[in-house]
């Protein structure tokens, strides 16, 4: 375990020196300069090695007295396609007359705007930039004053990422280290560790199914399994902040999650006792050679499962996540955006080591009642890949599924003679047969099986209404024919966080009520395309879910910004400061 962790750091260390010196910072990436003239203001960008301009994010405004749009009345170098997107690769020198300024509006004073967004051919996407220069008639203001105004302002109002993401550069270490391990303590109650412990529960039934299970042993395969958990966190963390790709998200395909459900099917199969799960033989001679090989072999098997099952049972985007990723992409520290990642994943599997720990001290010793207690978390496994399947299979399938697995329990606890097990058998039987009543009945959610045949519509009524947009065109034209504010949320269907989102807090009648008033538009990243990631590249959202706004004017609140699972509460107190 030191070698591979050692290996696993040398890689990281490797990797963040060669982007220290690939990647620019913002400011020697795009080097924009202001020159007042005697009858014109000229704008030039500079930009750095491999640093590319999307063209249409170039935008030109006059905000002040009053916002208007004048970048098509500008001269703007002609564009080149690159990479399916239409992109400026040269310097850019753009003028913008005065006269054009006056026929626009009359004013003594005039505050020009210039809006960009860049990436470098490395891989890196920069945030979306702008520029400002305030033309009066005796006087002129730079740029860069106005900038100092603008973070003076914005600097009380960032979003709670953002906020996470300047205490990475700012903090101390010691300190930024235990801030993550407090995160990661929160999301340990959040559904994204959920999933994790019957897996976990399952691994240790196993292993004393043949001999006793010590408090020592049992924490010790629960903290193999957090510790792989927390290298895949980490390594799946550093890649998606320094490249921007969501690992993620890709392995949230249907033929990876096919796969994953069939693995755990087989767990199932297993754990009924059709046949043993072993390592290839030519692993385990060389195991044995030594004198702990058997114990060697679960200990490789615990690592796999407790890293496989990080990357596809629980992909969950939380501020701290989104905030270390946004840090690391940022600087190209992969180092200290690790090492955060690495923290919050332990404080995530405390939880887990808890389990370890009690079913080590309290479990009783081998026995005849192991083979039962096998058996039932061979069901729970199916349970897991039921809920794997959710992501791929229609919600009539799922239901069919769910209610033949209730009912095959429920027969199973049958055999079992005691009084636990007739109550818990009679309860499983009757919520199988309502899942296939509500099944025949056209219902699709397993949680609300009767919602066709209550005969109340007034949920329907009630319900908010998302426009889907599929890429950066359709969002902008959403935005254009928009005359309220607009709230855009990044969804997914594998997304757990995402689905609290939809059952929950806009299922809370103040909520609707708030929304009511606001044009919203669902970006569906599922799939994780092109057009998905550019979307997301756009606003600087490292994964679902997320919540971007703007305000009537058409202007992008940042400090609204929403990123994670919030309740109803916390979602209205962020709303309500800006709108």
């Amino acid at each position: 375990m030191k070698k591979i962790l050692l290996l696993i750091c040398v890689f990281v260390y490797s990797f963040s020196s060669s982007l220290n010196q690939e990647f620019l910072e913002p400011n020697e990436a795009f080097k924009p300069v202001f020159t007042k003239n005697e009858d014109s203001l000229n704008f030039k960008l500079d930009l750095g090695r491999d640093i590319y301009l999307y063209d249409d994010k170039l935008k030109i405004f006059i905000t002040k007295p009053e916002k208007i749009e004048i970048t098509k009345d500008i001269n703007i170098p002609k564009p080149v396609a690159y990479q399916e997107f239409i992109v400026q690769f040269n310097n850019l020198d753009l003028t913008i007359p005065f006269s054009l300024l006056k026929s626009k509006i009359e004013s003594n004073e005039y505050e020009i705007e210039i809006k960009f967004q860049g990436c470098s051919k490395a891989g890196l996407c920069y945030a979306p930039m702008s520029e400002k220069y305030l033309i009066t008639n005796d006087a002129k203001t730079s740029n860069q004053e106005l900038k100092k105004e603008e973070q003076k302002v914005e600097a009380t109002t960032l979003n709670e990422t953002d906020s996470i993401a300047s205490s990475l550069k700012d903090g101390n270490l010691f300190l930024v280290l235990v801030t993550f391990l407090g995160f990661g303590l929160l999301l340990s109650l959040t559904p994204c560790v959920f999933p994790m412990i019957p897996i976990l529960s399952s691994i240790i039934v196993g292993a004393s199914k043949n001999e006793d299970m010590t408090a020592r042993k049992g924490f010790l395969l629960s903290l193999i399994y957090v510790l792989s958990m927390s290298v895949a966190y980490t390594i799946a963390g550093v890649i998606a902040g320094v490249f921007g790709a969501n690992l993620q998200a890709a392995l949230q395909n249907p033929y990876v999650l096919v796969v994953f459900a069939l693995i755990f099917v087989a767990l199932a199969f297993s754990m009924f006792g059709y046949f043993e799960i072993k390592l290839p033989q030519s692993i385990q001679t060389r195991v044995n050679k030594t004198t702990d090989g058997k114990e060697k072999q679960g200990i490789i098997g615990i690592a796999i499962m407790g890293f496989l099952s990080a990357l596809i049972v629980g992909p969950c985007v939380a501020p701290p996540l989104a905030g270390a990723l946004v840090y690391i992409g940022q600087t190209g520290d992969a180092i200290l955006g690790g090492m955060a990642l690495f923290v919050m994943s332990l404080g995530m599997g405390v939880p887990l080591l808890l389990i370890g720990l009690g079913a080590g001290r309290f479990m009783p010793k081998p026995g005849g009642w192991m083979e039962s207690i096998t058996k039932i978390f061979g069901i729970v496994m199916l349970g897991v890949a039921i809920w794997l399947l959710e992501r791929v299979l229609s919600a009539s399938v799922i239901m069919s599924l769910w209610a033949l697995l209730l009912l095959g329990t429920a027969i199973y606890l049958k055999t079992i003679t005691n009084m636990i097990t007739e109550l818990l058998s009679s309860v499983l039987f009757i919520l199988g047969v309502v899942l296939l009543v509500g099944l025949i009945s056209g219902a699709t959610n397993p949680l609300n099986p009767l919602e066709k045949l209550t005969g109340s519509k007034s949920v329907n009524t009630n319900e908010l209404v998302f426009q889907k947009v599929k890429n950066i065109a359709e969002l902008e034209l959403a935005i254009k024919n928009s005359d309220k504010p607009i709230m855009l949320d990044f969804w997914a269907s594998w997304c757990v966080a995402c689905k609290e989102l939809e059952e929950i807090t806009f299922k809370d009648k103040e909520v609707i009520q708030k929304l009511q008033g606001f044009t919203l538009l669902k970006a569906d990243v599922t799939q994780n395309s092109d057009e998905d990631k550019a979307l997301q590249k756009m606003f600087g959202v490292v994964g679902p879910p997320a919540l971007v706004f703007w305000d009537k004017n058409k202007k992008e609140v940042k400090s609204s910004k929403i990123v994670g699972y919030k309740n109803p509460k916390d979602f209205l107190e962020i709303i309500n400061k800006n709108f």
